[in-house]
């Protein structure tokens, strides 16, 4: 394949180039997180959660030719340290409640912003792990597996958070233009 060929393919578009790079800044700041404090966090994540939904609504559909490259990086010990680490730092504002849409009983379910911002962090860097592999096989599957995750579980993840962050900062019930971190 011609040089000019491969840089044609989905996986080097600017949309998942663009995604990449807003997903590196946001596994950074995870795994610094330490260094934050309760509302650094919450101001971070009010605007890099919808650049990561966005990027990720608009990544190509891929299709693999082998999935034997798909590999996952976190491990459970690394997933534990970060949600450990998140909690102790937003303590009680890291629970929230929310309605799943496929709920029957259509109840609210207790969520938590450790485990949610935990969860995409693993997606984020798993993609970003794989995505870096010098093989366009590990690339596609890369770029695959992000996407049917956005599909499946992160972008929900990302939706539900969001929509705690919108009503903090913007209710009549809250102060406007700052976010109530004892309100979430």
């Amino acid at each position: 394949m011609e040089k000019e060929e491969v840089l044609n393919e989905a996986v080097y578009s600017p949309f998942v180039l663009e995604f990449l790079a807003v997903a590196q800044k946001f596994c950074l700041f995870i795994e610094e997180v330490e260094k934050y404090n309760k509302e650094q966090i919450f101001d971070y994540m009010h605007k890099a959660l919808p650049l990561l939904y966005v990027r990720g609504s608009v990544l190509p559909a891929v299709i693999p030719d082998n999935f034997d490259a798909n590999e996952k990086y976190v491990t459970e010990e690394q997933w534990q340290n970060t949600f450990n680490t998140i909690r102790q730092i937003l303590l009680k504002e890291d629970e929230f409640w929310f309605l799943e849409n496929d709920n029957p009983l259509n109840e609210a379910v207790k969520g938590s912003f450790a485990d949610s911002l935990t969860d995409i962090y693993q997606d984020m860097k798993d993609f970003i792990i794989l995505y870096q592999k010098p093989l366009r096989d590990a690339k596609k599957i890369a770029v695959w597996e992000i996407l049917e995750l956005f599909k499946a579980h992160w972008g929900f993840r990302v939706v539900n958070l969001l929509k705690v962050m919108h009503y903090n900062l913007y209710s009549e019930n809250h102060h406007r233009g700052a976010m109530d971190i004892q309100g979430i």
